[in-house]
């Protein structure tokens, strides 16, 4: 499975029933297109969007439809629109259930620096903080390294912080982390990755709390154990492009 693929496809399942949820840019765009068909949840996002449908196929987008990362979306029967002072209003008032953001650095204590690197060109911190901030938990959903080969889950970020101690659990291509009070727990692993390896390309002490699940295993037994007539796709099916960007 594409790293990407799988990123996305495990955190849709940690999507609760009949939550709000704001998928951030980038990577977590691709998490709408894995949420499982027998679960209901409403994504929204902070340019004042809720209920948002499938990446509409080429050729037919609608300019006027767009979510804040600028990416084409498509409606809903049950899509609403507003403006952004509601969308935030939304947000800092408590009823955004998760927010799901990519980074480009997570620490060990859910520390998230998302929105500049050293050097390069950033649109500013958009929404990012506000979700971060106010959701009542925080998906995060990165590589485990930068093309570069640099660790993104790191004991301190070096750069700017986008919200301290925000983030609940992060999903790499390695591993499945809740972050607790006493640091990381790795939850899950990938198939065909042994927990040491996720620990030595892991640069910060990484425990665990009996055995490990494997990823893909998890992903496989939801479908198994999906109702009766819904275990031919995901909610919005995958293919519907990537948004690519920050990851």
């Amino acid at each position: 499975m594409d790293p990407r693929e799988l990123i996305a496809r495990r955190a849709a399942l940690l999507l609760e029933d009949g939550e709000l949820v704001a998928l951030g840019i980038g990577l977590p765009t691709l998490v709408g297109n894995y949420i499982p068909p027998w679960r209901r949840v409403v994504l929204f996002a902070e340019d004042g969007v809720a209920g948002i449908g499938p990446r509409p196929p080429a050729g037919e987008e609608d300019v006027d439809l767009i979510n804040a990362g600028g990416e084409p979306i498509s409606r809903l029967p049950e899509t609403a629109t507003f403006d952004s002072a509601l969308a935030f209003a939304l947000v800092r008032s408590g009823r955004l259930g998760t927010a799901v953001l990519g980074t480009m650095q997570v620490s060990g204590r859910g520390d998230i620096a998302s929105w500049k690197a050293p050097g390069g060109p950033s649109p500013g911190m958009g929404g990012s903080m506000e979700l971060a901030g106010k959701a009542r938990r925080t998906l995060v959903l990165t590589r485990h390294r930068t093309r570069e080969g640099a660790a993104k889950i790191v004991e301190r970020c070096d750069l700017p912080l986008t919200a301290p101690r925000a983030a609940s659990m992060v999903v790499t291509e390695l591993g499945l982390f809740a972050v607790t009070a006493g640091g990381l727990v790795l939850r899950e692993r990938a198939r065909g990755v042994a927990v040491d390896e996720v620990r030595a390309a892991t640069p910060v002490p990484v425990a665990t709390e009996g055995p490990v699940a494997v990823m893909e295993d998890v992903i496989e037994d939801a479908v198994r154990g999906a109702p009766d007539g819904t275990r031919d796709g995901a909610r919005n099916g995958p293919g519907h492009g990537d948004a690519g960007g920050r990851t």
